[in-house]
């Protein structure tokens, strides 16, 4: 589900429309009301445009990177390490829990769901140029119905994909620290965890399809000029509104929050008294996880619900709560597409095993004509070397 870009700036025309038909129409009292004094908008389109780019610039850098690295072959070796540099630091006490071969093998799903969230997120920032260039023309949708349509439909697909790979990131991490003697073979793990992931798309896309099908890109009678907006059906639009707000609430917060809560909170719990350190680092990696999740859906998720009691006549309405409804609506859901930033750092950059490959590689792509990779490989086989050398020598006589 997405707010359009151009219902911010159609807030003015709608109440103007709702004014000049409410006497000769049988309205609701909440279409019936007259707001006066509504939101100015210019200055909030503007302010949208600037966020909504720079979320574009950095999460597009941010996930593509992330997919470059991992998807590109190993360069510092496999087994355990392959997988052990794309983890936080929630994960770094179940070393302890298992032998390091176990270890590998499980953390290749979370590996997995990883790739996919970058991938999800990756779809969500790809629609935003669209909408900035909307934006900045004050809603206006110069790129036809189709455009409209398919834009909000990738834009919906990632968000239900990002929140349901997380859960599933969540979950895997918590059953590899506990229930690594009971998982089944690795081709059977490997099947399961793909077909988990071609699920969880078709999840979305299915969760996704409603408000998108109502899409259209409308001319608006005051200002004739085209919008891409839902046009639901005349009989009670309010209510269908709510339902399609209804249903993200509960598929992007409602069931997906509790099973990360409770996977980490879960996995905290799992890591033996004996090792202190890991266990509080692991204890403050999985806070981290559910705050930075709560603090970017929770309030757009709490105005989304707030506006959708609204529409069903559950909350009283008022023209104060209209404007705060719809302004908090676009602010807040900008806002929540700040994981699509964050999900790269907290997940894969954070871990300094990780930075180091990060670093090694830019190193190696960058400083082949000044000879500095030449002078790293130099000195990385006189290490070896040298071990090896201390090794022999602290052999039997």
């Amino acid at each position: 589900m997405s707010l359009g870009t151009s219902d911010l700036s159609e807030l003015l025309e709608l109440w103007a429309e709702l004014n000049l038909t409410a006497a000769a129409s049988n309205l609701s009292r909440v279409e019936a009301a007259v707001c006066s004094g509504a939101v100015g908008h210019g200055a909030l389109l503007h302010l949208l445009s600037v966020l909504y780019a720079s979320i574009f610039l950095v999460g597009l850098a941010a996930n593509v990177l992330v997919l470059v690295l991992r998807l590109r072959p190993g360069r510092s070796g496999g087994g355990p390490q392959l997988y052990a540099v794309h983890l936080a630091g929630a994960d770094l006490y179940t070393l302890h829990l298992a032998g390091a071969d176990l270890y590998a093998v499980h953390l290749a799903g979370a590996d997995l769901y990883a790739v996919h969230l970058a991938g999800a997120d990756l779809c969500a920032v790809l629609t935003l140029p669209l909408w900035v260039a909307s934006l900045l023309q004050g809603g206006l949708w110069p790129f036809g119905e189709a455009v409209c349509k398919v834009t909000h439909l990738v834009f919906s697909v990632g968000l239900y994909a990002s929140v349901f790979f997380l859960a599933c990131v969540s979950v895997e991490r918590y059953l590899s620290a506990t229930r690594l003697s009971g998982a089944p073979g690795g081709r059977r793990r490997k099947a399961l965890r793909r077909l988990t992931c071609a699920l969880l798309w078709l999840l979305a896309l299915l969760a996704s399809l409603p408000d998108a099908y109502f899409l259209q890109a409308v001319r608006s009678p005051q200002r004739d000029r085209t919008v891409c907006r839902p046009v639901y059906p005349s009989e009670d639009p309010r209510r269908w509104t709510a339902a399609v707000q209804l249903s993200f609430f509960v598929l992007g917060f409602a069931v997906p929050f509790p099973v990360i809560a409770t996977s980490y909170l879960l996995l905290a719990a799992a890591a033996p008294p004996s090792l202190a350190l890991e266990r509080s680092a692991g204890r403050r990696a999985v806070l981290s996880y559910v705050l930075v999740f709560l603090a970017c859906w929770l309030p757009f998720h709490g105005v989304l619900l707030l506006d959708s009691l609204t529409l069903l006549d559950v909350l009283p309405f008022s023209c104060r709560l209209e404007s705060f409804l719809d302004v908090a609506l676009h602010l807040t859901q900008c806002f929540s597409l700040l994981h699509c930033c964050v999900n790269p750092v907290l997940y894969t950059f954070l871990h300094r095993n990780y930075s180091r490959r990060l670093t090694k590689a830019f190193v190696f792509q960058y400083s082949t004509r000044t000879g500095l990779a030449r002078l790293m490989d130099t000195s990385q086989a006189s290490e070896t070397e040298t071990s090896a050398v201390m090794v022999d020598r602290s052999g039997p006589v």
